[in-house]
């Protein structure tokens, strides 16, 4: 008789475990499939932005869209490249890549706005050595010199000043400045695809050439499954239009 109980609560706690994994596994494992979901929905949507990125820089320099995107991307690195390599790389240029010749049109600010568009915004502290001067310069309102604290660099503009009367203490000063910078990357041909279905992103140009969009391939429900009793499941990732994106 004492068997037959002991057998009874053994079976009991077994199940008591087995329903307690259980449970984990229906709220944990759906939040894992979410965030996969999500994972693959935001990578999809920044390589469309990417994509669609690259070929306003090349109607920038070239004058219009370019259905291919591996040429467009391609053309556009090279004259970043060339950019940073020259600064005086502006304006009507010849770029020849791949045996074949390409007159673009550079402007100012081309390289900064490629850096910030495919870039990261960060920041680091740095430690800046600055050295301060106390000087004396002579302040007609109050009818007398004054002592005034300046940075090293900008001494030239007072000695210039009829005013000044020297320079009384120099002092080195140790500060934190906050910096902020952009983590740049080079779209490579890796934007050209879906993460999830690996296949290449629907590309329009209106038959004028003014207007330009980039869709996501994914045209009917992905299901994948997952755990058994789980699935995967995606649909588009949506659409950039002339600028405007169908997730904002």
């Amino acid at each position: 008789m004492k068997i037959k109980e002991r057998h009874k609560t053994d079976l009991l706690e077994i199940g008591i475990v087995f329903f307690i994994l259980l449970l984990l596994v229906v709220i944990y494992v759906p939040i894992a499939i979410w965030e996969e979901e999500n994972y693959y929905r935001k990578e999809s949507r920044f390589r469309m932005k990417n994509l669609y990125d690259i070929e306003v820089f090349h109607k920038s320099i070239m004058g219009e869209f370019n259905p291919n995107f591996h040429e467009a991307m391609n053309l556009v690195n090279s004259a970043r490249d060339s950019v940073v390599a020259d600064s005086l790389f502006i304006e009507e240029q010849l770029i020849i890549l791949n045996g074949k010749e390409y007159q673009v049109d550079i402007y100012d600010n081309f390289a900064f706005e490629y850096d910030t568009t495919f870039g990261f915004k960060s920041f680091r502290r740095d430690t800046i050595l600055d050295t301060t001067l106390q000087i004396i310069v002579y302040d007609e309102s109050l009818g007398r010199d004054d002592s005034i604290f300046i940075r090293k660099k900008d001494l030239l503009s007072y000695e210039d000043d009829s005013n000044f009367n020297g320079i009384v203490k120099t002092e080195q000063v140790e500060r934190i400045e906050l910096v902020e910078y952009y983590k740049t990357f080079i779209p490579d041909s890796s934007t050209y695809f879906c993460p999830l279905t690996a296949d290449a992103y629907q590309i329009d140009i209106s038959d004028e050439g003014s207007s330009f969009r980039v869709s996501s391939p994914i045209n009917e429900t992905v299901k994948k499954p997952r755990y058994l009793l789980f699935s995967f499941k995606a649909n588009s990732h949506g659409i950039i239009q002339d600028g405007s994106r169908s997730w904002d």
